[in-house]
């Protein structure tokens, strides 16, 4: 690989047509953050700022290329995956990371749409949770999708601090717990590893953000593919969509707002 040559991350996700997240915000972090950026396409949803109305998901045989494909061409620095759909593609994402053994695993546990709609099925969940989620270097849910992996609410800081004990104990290294779906005038994100608990606060935006859980993943993704620590890739990750979000703009009819990447 030539020394031109950027790092390497590749996302394993659902493609969004409306372009604010997904796949698409996925290829526009890894670019901003300074990677060649690779996807393998797990879904397809007909989506915009309004809300999801379809999924489909990619057949198996044809995930699986796409994965044999770029893990056998290019030096992956790391990988991020996001929605995954049902329990065989969970499956068979799960086997080809374990056969392929890249050197940094972020997933995020994409579980809702911003808009409520559900994108990954009960059968999917208990396969991330078994299958995927041991696998990660970094998890990273929102507070929905930690509390549906954990199957009790978090309210507390004490709750949180439980939440992200038990959510390691699911076999990630490190949980990066994100606050935005906390209430206050701060948001607090609490990252999780083998040395505690780092706690990330900045101001909470008075915007709904669309695509802001992608980028975050990915982001992460990106920096430890450039050689970052965790902790100092997630902080990198965390201040970089501050100001994607603070400088985001609405291309649609919704309300909601797409991040400037």
């Amino acid at each position: 690989m030539s020394s031109l040559t950027p790092p390497i991350a590749l996302t394993i996700a659902g493609s969004d047509s409306g372009g604010g997240a997904g796949i698409q915000a996925d290829l526009k972090a890894f670019h901003a953050r300074g990677v060649h950026g690779l996807s393998a396409i797990a879904a397809i949803t007909s989506q915009n700022t309004r809300g999801v109305t379809a999924v489909h998901p990619v057949p198996l045989a044809h995930i699986g290329s796409q994965l044999e494909a770029v893990f056998d061409d290019f030096a992956i620095g790391a990988v991020k995956t996001g929605m995954l759909g049902n329990a065989a593609i969970v499956r068979l994402v799960a086997h080809e990371l374990r056969r392929r053994q890249p050197a940094w695993l972020v997933v995020d546990p994409v579980m809702i749409a911003t808009s409520g709609a559900r994108l990954l099925t009960e059968g999917a969940v208990r396969a991330m949770v078994h299958e995927l989620i041991p696998l990660a270097d970094v998890l990273t849910p929102n507070l929905p999708e930690a509390e549906a992996l954990l199957g009790h609410p978090i309210r507390t800081a004490r709750d949180y601090d439980r939440a992200g004990v038990a959510l390691r104990a699911l076999g990630a290294d490190a949980v990066l717990l994100k606050g935005g779906h906390a209430r206050g005038g701060e948001v607090v994100d609490r990252f999780y590893d083998a040395d505690g608990v780092l706690e990330l606060r900045h101001p909470r935006l008075r915007v709904e953000g669309h695509g802001t859980g992608c980028t975050l993943a990915s982001a992460i993704a990106a920096e430890l593919a450039k050689g970052k620590p965790p902790r100092a890739a997630v902080r990198q990750a965390v201040a970089y969509v501050q100001r994607a979000l603070a400088r985001g703009y609405r291309p649609g009819k919704g309300e909601v707002r797409v991040l400037r990447h």
